[in-house]
């Protein structure tokens, strides 16, 4: 069977644990609030009316990338690529393809840094095969000058914080969402996996701590995560009536997803 992503490879190891995609999640969460494109994410109203459901319509696509057979992945990266063009169609106008670029770019930095975080560095080898998969994921999608090098993508991730990134009425609009569909103990939460995941940059605009409040917790999930009552992201960053959806984001190392 041919796969977009290799049975053993890393990023399904990282895509296949609730704990780490709601991480992942939760730093993009923070990084899109920000984004100067953010207005696109508004103009058909589905990120702020449901900001949760619209984390796991996009996990979904995710996870047909990451765990289908070629095909199947292809069909799901063109599938994207169609709904974006729909909505340009709608407005009249068109994407940026800096934001294009800066989606792949948050989905390679916080597949990184979540796993990290949960789990332990990954090796430069490991790194530039998420930076591989998901720069893949852009050629498919015809996303232009994208780079070609790991080394070259960590350059230009950096650049593109810089000048891609600033408060708005919408960033406060994206939190005041986050609160009210979580409620304040999961708001709090969340702020602190957000301080734990993102780029200083970014912590330092969204006025987040470095979620030092998390890091004990986090010492004694390393240890014990093959318990199910280690499982706690799951629990405690999302309410319980998504608890289905989050279970279901693990994916056994023995099984892959067929499209």
């Amino acid at each position: 069977m041919d796969y977009f992503v290799a049975p053993h490879s890393i990023v399904r190891t990282i895509w296949g644990k609730a704990d780490t995609v709601l991480f992942i999640f939760a730093g993009a969460a923070a990084e899109f609030a920000l984004n100067k494109a953010v207005d696109w994410l508004y103009f058909t109203g589905r990120l702020p009316a449901d900001p949760l459901g619209r984390l796991f319509s996009t996990v979904e696509y995710a996870r047909q990338i990451v765990f289908a057979e070629r095909a199947g992945a292809e069909r799901a990266i063109d599938t994207i690529a169609h709904i974006h063009r729909a909505v340009e169609a709608k407005r009249g106008a068109r994407i940026p393809d800096w934001a294009y670029r800066d989606v792949l770019f948050m989905l390679i930095d916080y597949s990184i840094r979540a796993y990290e975080a949960l789990e332990r560095p990954l090796t430069p080898a490991e790194q530039a095969e998420v930076f591989d998969v998901f720069g893949r994921v852009g050629r498919r999608m015809g996303v232009p000058d994208l780079p070609a090098t790991h080394a070259e993508w960590q350059r230009q991730r950096q650049q593109h914080l810089a000048a891609d990134l600033a408060p708005s009425r919408y960033t406060t609009d994206l939190y005041r969402q986050y609160r009210r569909h979580l409620g304040p103990v999961r708001y709090a939460l969340l702020r602190q996996a957000q301080g734990l995941v993102v780029p200083p940059l970014v912590r330092a605009q969204l006025g987040l701590g470095a979620g030092h409040a998390l890091r004990p917790v986090i010492g004694v999930y390393r240890r014990v995560q093959h318990l199910a009552p280690s499982r706690w992201a799951r629990t405690s960053l999302l309410p319980a009536a998504f608890r289905a959806q989050i279970a279901a984001l693990d994916v056994p190392s023995v099984h892959f997803v067929h499209q």
